[in-house]
């Protein structure tokens, strides 16, 4: 398994960011006082570097013994990894790449889509091309004229596509 996949694939899923190339590892570490390994406390941590194929950000994340919350660094360090990440890729205009891994979706992980082109067909060709969204129409007309976000675009499952009839 590269470290790519631990990110879309395993234990790292929770720093993936849709359009980046991320790597990363997950660490669990329980922790032993005098010797004897201590119930319940572990130091979780995640490292996580984007773009994979060409590292420009490193981030490492321990937490000492989190609490309220199930001990592991996927479930802990990697969201929090994932933020610093998001905000460093603005910070240096770190570009979208192709050719990454993709996520193996869970049931409970929001899913992303490519909203596809749809200026110049009907209302309910329309329909069935952005199914995996919220469509709100403004205007008059049967043909759409119009749309926001632009074609080409990833967002959320159940996000807002508005059209424009004319």
């Amino acid at each position: 398994m590269t470290l790519e996949s631990v990110v879309s694939l395993g234990t790292g899923r929770n720093a993936y960011i849709d359009g980046y190339r991320v790597g990363g590892k997950t660490g669990t570490a329980q922790k032993v006082n005098n010797g004897v390994y201590m119930q319940g406390n572990y130091i979780v941590s995640f490292i996580g570097f984007l773009p994979a194929n060409d590292p420009q950000i490193v981030v490492y994340l321990a937490i000492d013994n989190p609490k309220g919350v199930t001990q592991y660094g996927g479930t802990v360090s990697a969201p929090i990894v994932k933020n610093i990440m998001e905000d460093a890729i603005v910070a240096l205009g770190i570009e979208k790449q192709e050719g990454g891994t993709d996520k193996k979706y869970q049931w409970y992980d929001k899913k992303y889509y490519t909203v596809e082109n749809v200026v110049g067909l009907t209302k309910k060709e329309a329909s069935g091309i952005l199914r995996n969204f919220i469509v709100e129409y403004s205007g008059s007309g049967n043909t759409i004229i119009n749309q926001s976000p632009e074609a080409g675009t990833r967002i959320a499952e159940g996000s807002t596509v508005r059209v424009y009839l004319g």
